[in-house]
C-alpha cells in the first residue's frame, strides 16, 4: 500500500476504530470457532443421513443451552476484570478471573452430570422420529462429558478478554477447529463410528483448547501474585453477578428452542433445513458479536476509569460497526446461498427449503448487528438486571409469534420470519436504554 493511501485509511479508520479492531478481529476468529466447529460437524454428519443430520440439531440445541447458560462466565468477568483494569487493580482482576475458574469447574460437573441422566427425556420432549431420537441421545451424551471444559474455556477467555487480550483465545480456537476437523473426519469415516465419531471429536477438540486457557490464565496470576486456591466468598460473588445474565442467556436460549422445536414439529425435512440455516445464523450472529466482545472489554475499562464520555462515544461507533457487519453479511448469506448449500445435504428438498429460509435470516442480520453490539455495551457496563428484564418481555411478546405458525399452519420459512420479529423487540428495548444514562456506572465494581 502506497504512502498516501495509508494516509486515507488512518482518515478513514480513527483511534476509536483501531481500538475496536485491534480487540474485535482477534475475537472474530475465536468466536467464530464454535459454529465453525458446529459447520464442519454438519457437513460431516450430513452426508451420513438426512436423520442423523436432524439429530445434530436437536442434541445440539440441547447442548448448546446447557452450556449456554453459563455464558456468563465469559461476559460477566470479561466486564469485571475489564472494570478493576480500567482502574488499575490488576492483581484484583486476576484473583476475579480465578474465582471465576472455580466457579466454571464446579457447574461444569454439575451439568455434566444432569446431561448425561437427563439426555433421552430431553430429546424425547422434542418428539422426534425413533430414528432421530436414537442419534441424538447418542449425541448428546458423548458431548456432555467435555461440558467441564467447554465451561472453563469459556471463564478462561473472559478472563483473557477483561485484560484486553483477545490474541490468545484467537490461536486456542484456530487450533481447536483445526484438530476437531481433523478428529471428525477420522472419528466418522475413518473408524466409522457413525454420528458417534462427531461428538467425540469435538469434545476432545473443546477440552483441549479449555486446559490450554486455563494455563495461560494461572501462569498470569502467578506472575502477579494472585490467589489460586478456591475462594469460597469469591465464587459466591462471581455466581451472584452472574444470576441476571443467566435469565438474559435463558429468554434466548428458550426463543431459541422453541424455534427448533416449532420446526421439529413441521417435519424431519424443516428440521434439517431449520439445523443447517440455524448454524449459518450463529456462525454470522457470533461474528458480528466481535464487535460486542469489544464493546464489553472497552466499556468495563473506560466506566473503570470514570470516563463516561469516552464510554459513549465508542458505543456510538459500534453501533455503526454493527450495523455495517450485519449488512455485508446478510449479502454474503443470501448472494452465495446457491454455492454453499450443497455442502451441507445431498437431499433436493432440504436444499430447496434451506434456500428459502437463508433469504430470511439475510434480511435480518443488519438488525442482529446493531442488537450485539448494544447486548456487549450493556454487559460490559454491568447492566445485567435490565437485560434480564428485556429479555423476559422480549421472549413473552415472541412465544405467541413462533406458536402461530403451527395454528395457522404455516411452514418453516414463517417460523424464520417469527424469529426476526423476535430480534426486533430485543432490538428496541437495547436501543431504549442505550440512551439513558442509568447504565453508565463508574468504579472499580458496580
Amino acid at each position: 500500500m502506497t504512502g498516501p493511501s495509508r494516509a486515507g485509511l488512518r482518515r478513514l479508520i480513527g483511534p476509536q476504530d483501531r481500538e475496536i479492531l485491534r480487540l474485535a478481529v482477534p475475537a472474530f476468529f475465536a468466536l467464530v470457532s464454535e459454529p465453525l466447529m458446529l459447520l464442519a460437524d454438519s457437513a460431516i454428519v450430513g452426508h451420513l443421513g438426512t436423520p442423523q443430520l436432524a439429530a445434530l440439531g436437536i442434541a445440539g440445541t440441547i447442548l448448546q443451552t446447557l452450556v449456554g447458560i453459563c455464558v456468563f462466565l465469559a461476559y460477566g468477568t470479561t466486564s469485571a476484570v475489564a472494570r478493576r483494569i480500567g482502574a488499575g487493580d490488576h492483581r484484583g482482576a486476576l484473583a476475579q478471573g480465578i474465582d471465576g475458574l472455580w466457579l466454571a469447574l464446579l457447574l461444569g460437573v454439575v451439568l455434566a452430570i444432569a446431561g448425561l441422566l437427563l439426555s433421552p427425556a430431553a430429546i424425547a420432549a422434542f418428539d422426534p422420529s425413533p430414528d432421530v431420537a436414537d442419534h441424538a441421545v447418542i449425541y448428546l451424551r458423548i458431548s456432555c462429558f467435555g461440558i467441564p471444559s467447554m465451561l472453563l474455556l469459556m471463564a478462561a477467555t473472559g478472563v483473557l478478554r477483561g485484560l484486553q487480550d483477545t490474541k490468545t483465545p484467537m490461536v486456542v480456537a484456530i487450533s481447536a477447529n483445526l484438530v476437531n476437523i481433523g478428529l471428525n473426519v477420522l472419528l466418522v469415516y475413518g473408524l466409522d463410528l457413525d454420528i458417534a465419531g462427531s461428538a467425540l471429536g469435538t469434545a476432545l477438540a473443546q477440552t483441549a483448547a479449555g486446559v490450554a486457557l486455563v494455563v495461560v490464565v494461572v501462569r498470569g496470576a502467578r506472575r502477579d501474585g494472585a490467589k489460586l486456591r478456591p475462594d469460597r466468598p469469591g465464587i459466591l460473588a462471581s455466581a451472584q453477578m452472574g444470576i441476571p445474565l443467566i435469565v438474559r442467556t435463558l429468554t434466548l436460549r428458550v426463543a431459541l428452542i422453541l424455534l427448533t422445536f416449532v420446526a421439529t414439529a413441521l417435519g424431519t425435512t424443516s428440521v434439517a433445513a431449520h439445523q443447517v440455516a440455524f448454524t449459518l445464523w450463529s456462525f454470522l450472529a457470533l461474528a458480528l458479536d466481535a464487535i460486542a466482545i469489544a464493546a464489553q472489554a472497552l466499556t468495563g475499562r473506560a466506566l473503570g476509569a470514570g470516563d463516561v464520555a469516552g464510554t459513549r462515544a465508542i458505543t456510538r461507533r459500534m453501533m455503526w460497526w454493527g450495523l455495517v457487519s450485519g449488512f455485508v453479511g446478510g449479502l454474503a448469506l443470501w448472494g452465495l446461498r446457491d454455492i454453499y448449500v450443497p455442502w451441507f445435504t445431498t437431499d433436493p428438498e432440504v436444499r430447496r427449503t434451506l434456500a428459502a429460509v437463508l433469504i430470511v435470516a439475510a434480511l435480518w442480520q443488519p438488525v442482529n448487528g446493531v442488537v450485539f453490539v448494544l447486548d456487549g455495551v450493556l454487559i460490559g457496563a454491568g447492566d445485567g438486571p435490565y437485560l434480564a428484564v428485556a429479555g423476559v418481555i422480549a421472549l413473552v411478546l415472541y412465544v405467541p409469534l413462533a406458536l402461530s405458525v403451527l395454528w395457522f399452519d404455516g411452514g418453516i420459512v414463517a417460523l424464520w420470519w417469527a424469529f426476526g420479529g423476535f430480534m426486533l423487540l430485543r432490538l428496541l428495548t437495547l436501543i431504549t436504554r442505550e440512551r439513558t444514562d442509568a447504565w453508565l456506572v463508574t468504579g472499580a465494581t458496580r
